[in-house]
């Protein structure tokens, strides 16, 4: 669940990161500061990702020691 969770946020926070890069590459003006902030997401989205495959790994790894102990 938090793997999925952070995957969604780090895909908005790629579109804000797209959408603010492309002003400084069409010769537009910036976009505001919010939309600067909404990029950031990208970094936090990976957190929680990440955050959450470690703590899948470490919950399987008491059933897996188990499961090799009982053969």
């Amino acid at each position: 669940m938090l793997v999925r969770a952070g995957a969604v946020v780090f895909i908005i926070g790629a579109l804000g990161t797209l959408a603010t890069v492309a002003p400084l590459l069409l010769g537009s003006d910036p976009l505001p500061t919010a939309a600067y902030l909404v990029s950031m997401l990208m970094g936090v989205g990976f957190a929680l990702a990440l955050g959450g495959l470690l703590r899948t790994a470490l919950a399987q790894r008491p059933r897996a020691g188990q499961a090799a102990s009982e053969r």
